[in-house]
């Protein structure tokens, strides 16, 4: 695996692959991965020919009060791991290279980055689409690869990548969860033994939003009234949001039928989690 630090070495390997005729999967993070991000990596290998993972703690999608000083890094224990899935190149530039003094650009996707967690963390998808762009300029990548526990996120650069004719094929993979059911993600690490124990309702209660609209529940509000009735019940849990929405528009849906978008983030503590499904079809 060869590990590149700066924006013009990446663009040279990118070259030299394509010169190759090989196309390239490409996985990008913000470290400290989990089983999840290597999910990607896997999916990646099976569909190119060369894998390019990213690690970079994006600043621009953090606001002025969020975790960006302590987001967890640990490149060492990253490396590894990816070297273990057979990562072909490993991208992990400095901020400065990314955003030199005087950057004053930024891409936005209106009418999709307001919606869900975008109410509460204003600026933030501007951030994700603008370093998302960055990367697939620099990477030049086939195919990248994203999860679907940031549903919103996948959405938006979807979006993006079509509206601007990137040419990169977006492609979205299961939520990877624990035994337990909480779905993975970095931040699971700032969790203490008892807030990681509360915050299985999350999977739950999207569970039983699940049941109720196979038992025929149709009514948003009816099935938002059960996450939240079993959320309500943690004492350590303090809800963001609860909403059912179409899956294109992030409108509030009409109905929580199959194909609809049920997400939720909830506080535990001053840990942020996020977690959704999409309403299974009946049978």
């Amino acid at each position: 695996m060869r590990t590149l630090t700066t924006v013009a070495a990446m663009r040279e390997e990118a070259r030299a692959l394509k010169n190759a005729g090989r196309t390239i999967g490409f996985v990008p993070t913000m470290g400290y991965l989990h089983e999840g991000h290597l999910s990607l990596v896997r999916a990646s290998k099976e569909a190119a020919d060369a894998t390019v993972a990213s690690i970079f703690v994006n600043p621009a999608q953090f606001g002025p009060r969020e975790d960006f000083a302590r987001y967890p890094r640990d490149l060492a224990r990253d490396s590894a791991l990816l070297l273990g899935e057979g990562t072909d190149v490993l991208f992990a530039p400095e901020a400065e290279d990314m955003y030199p003094p005087g950057f004053r650009t930024f891409v936005e996707v209106e009418g999709l980055q307001d919606k869900l967690c975008g109410k509460t963390r204003p600026g933030h998808f501007r951030g994700v689409c603008t370093v998302v762009l960055k990367l697939f300029e620099i990477v030049r990548p086939d195919t990248a690869f994203f999860g679907q526990k940031d549903a919103q996120q996948a959405l938006i650069l979807k979006k993006m990548t079509a509206d601007l004719n990137l040419g990169v094929r977006v492609e979205v993979r299961p939520i990877v969860r624990e035994p337990d059911g909480l779905a993975l993600s970095s931040r699971n690490k700032y969790l203490s033994p008892d807030e990681r124990r509360a915050a299985v309702v999350l999977s739950h209660s999207l569970a039983e939003a699940a049941a109720a609209v196979k038992a025929g529940e149709r009514r948003p509000e009816a099935v938002i009234g059960v996450i939240r009735g079993l959320i309500g019940r943690e004492p350590a849990a303090h809800v963001d949001y609860v909403e059912i929405v179409d899956t294109g528009t992030l409108e509030p849906a009409p109905d929580a039928g199959p194909g609809r978008l049920v997400a939720l983030a909830v506080y535990f503590g001053a840990t942020r989690l996020i977690d959704n499904l999409i309403v299974p079809k009946q049978g």
